[in-house]
């Protein structure tokens, strides 16, 4: 879908140079002189590279909508993970590298979201939060206040946290997985 360069809105993703790029930051410049334009902060999709560019009203940009389907995530396998389709059950492979920090999250059969442009993924959604279960954490001490001091504590999956002074190893707790926040016990 054809757009002018001054309707492109931040999480728009376009085709630009020959390749996908998102939209980070945009800015409208009203100069004295001349016409309007929006000032774009681009990062490239694939590489990750950014650039700025100029686009005035008067010029059309392509604008891309991408697939979003669901995936289940089944097993890794060295720093490939395998995802499943879960519509016709095809398997997608991805490096750990793709997913990022975040696979560190991923669970048997746990459902993402993959964000596809013509059969390529581009981009991946987790559940925004999990419950995991506390292995090591420093022992609670009588007495202590529930105020907001936070102790140091490391999850199943290896990622450490900060807590409240009551959580003790073995509690499951829920996490977010964006900023591996303790939110709150699970139930």
């Amino acid at each position: 879908m054809k757009v002018n360069g001054n309707e492109i809105r931040q999480g728009n993703i376009i085709q630009h140079q020959d390749s996908l790029w998102i939209a980070v930051k945009i800015n409208a410049v009203k100069p004295g002189k001349g016409g309007a334009f929006a000032q774009v902060e681009l990062k490239n999709l694939e590489s990750g590279t950014k650039l700025n560019e100029r686009f005035r009203s008067s010029e059309t940009v392509e604008r891309v909508r991408l697939e979003q389907k669901d995936h289940q995530f089944l097993y890794a396998e060295g720093d490939m993970l395998v995802f499943m389709d879960n519509e016709n059950y095809e398997q997608i492979e991805l490096q750990q590298e793709f997913v990022g920090e975040q696979s560190a999250y991923l669970q048997d059969g746990m459902t993402v979201r993959l964000n596809m442009h013509e059969g390529r993924a581009l981009g991946i959604e987790l559940p925004e939060q999990v419950i995991l279960e506390i292995t090591e954490t420093e022992p609670s001490v009588k007495g202590q206040t529930a105020t907001s001091s936070f102790k140091p504590a490391v999850l199943e999956n290896g990622v450490r946290v900060m807590v409240p002074p009551f959580i003790g190893v073995g509690e499951r707790i829920v996490v977010q997985t964006a900023d591996s926040k303790y939110l709150k016990r699970s139930e």
